[in-house]
């Protein structure tokens, strides 16, 4: 079991984070992803050579190895920085987009610059910022957002949404009234690509449509059937009534694949991440198949990252070349094709 590291305010949520990740159940309960209700249709005569297939994606600017992002997990502690440096290590060998934990922890004690900092690391990955976009009700603004991205040297600055993570969370900021035009303000004005993502709940269609309308580069619909961050909140409450409170919405949210589908006739040609319960190289297949850019995932790397780097690189390895075989078992040489496959059917679909 890995020890708990004991530090004040922010810094102190993060910790209890990383440990109750890797040490409780905190899936969500009574919900899956939706992905296992799809099934990939195999092509017996593909057409194509192996060696053909190439499964690079060019999203927000950068070309990637294969269309998976490490997703926004952690920083602030020295347990969270040598996980950051263990992921950006892999996503800079295996040319992998990353996020980082939320920097709010940064911004209120830059001390903590080294458990966030992985640029000497991987100087040439599509590097991602993170902060609540409840900040944006609590005095920070655009130059706070500008600051966060020069600290990290970050392409991208993704503001996530936690509000029944907030609501839970007995020290939550709970006031979510008026941040559309706030965030439209920060997309218009910070100069970088922004990115609105939930943290394991789902983003409904109309709220992606009023998010790409306000300028965002992208939305992450981080849908239900992995992690539950109102679980996680769960096992860090002491009392009994709060904890319970916390455990009812343990179901809470829109399945990922069922978000993803409504997400994609919603806004046809936006850039969307789909992330939430992916946990294996075929969810990848099938996320990218029902019309994600990237798929994100959060949960796996933390809990390999944390058994060293070539548990985390080995996953990677695994994600890629899943990927890559699915896309010949379907017949499709790129990732275009395999967007618009027609080879994917849910479970209440016939042939």
């Amino acid at each position: 079991m890995l020890q708990r590291e004991r530090v004040d305010g922010t810094p102190s949520r993060k910790a209890d984070h990383v440990r109750i990740n890797l040490e409780q159940d905190v899936a969500g309960k009574g919900i899956a992803s939706g992905f296992e209700e799809y099934r990939l249709i195999n092509c017996a005569l593909p057409e194509i050579d192996l060696e053909e297939v190439d499964t690079t994606a060019t999203v927000l600017g950068a070309t990637l190895g294969a269309p998976i992002l490490i997703s926004c997990m952690t920083g602030g502690t020295a347990q969270a920085g040598a996980i950051n440096r263990a992921l950006a290590q892999v996503a800079q060998e295996q040319r992998l987009a990353m996020g980082l934990g939320s920097g709010r922890a940064l911004l209120e004690h830059p001390e903590l610059i080294d458990t966030f900092n992985v640029r000497d690391v991987a100087p040439d990955v599509l590097l991602l910022a993170n902060l609540g976009a409840v900040q944006l009700n609590k005095g920070y603004g655009v130059d706070d957002c500008k600051r966060l991205l020069d600290l990290l040297q970050a392409d991208v600055l993704v503001l996530h949404l936690n509000a029944i993570q907030e609501a839970v969370q007995p020290e939550g900021d709970t006031c979510f009234r008026g941040l559309l035009p706030k965030i439209a303000d920060v997309c218009k004005n910070l100069g970088a690509p922004v990115v609105v993502k939930e943290v394991g709940w789902g983003i409904a269609p109309d709220t992606v449509r009023k998010l790409f309308d306000a300028g965002v580069a992208a939305v992450d619909l981080a849908g239900a059937g992995g992690t539950s961050w109102s679980e996680v909140e769960r096992y860090r409450i002491g009392d009994s009534w709060r904890s319970n409170v916390a455990g009812a919405f343990a179901g809470w949210g829109i399945p990922t694949a069922e978000c993803l589908r409504a997400a994609r006739a919603a806004q046809p040609k936006g850039t969307i991440v789909a992330s939430g319960g992916i946990r294996t190289g075929l969810d990848v297949v099938k996320a990218i198949a029902l019309g994600a850019d990237l798929a994100g995932i959060a949960g796996p790397f933390l809990r390999a990252a944390s058994q060293g780097e070539e548990a985390a690189a080995d996953l990677a390895r695994e994600f890629t070349q899943v990927l890559r075989i699915a896309m010949f078992g379907l017949g499709e040489t790129g990732l275009d094709g395999l967007r618009g496959t027609k080879r994917i059917l849910h479970s209440s679909e016939r042939l």
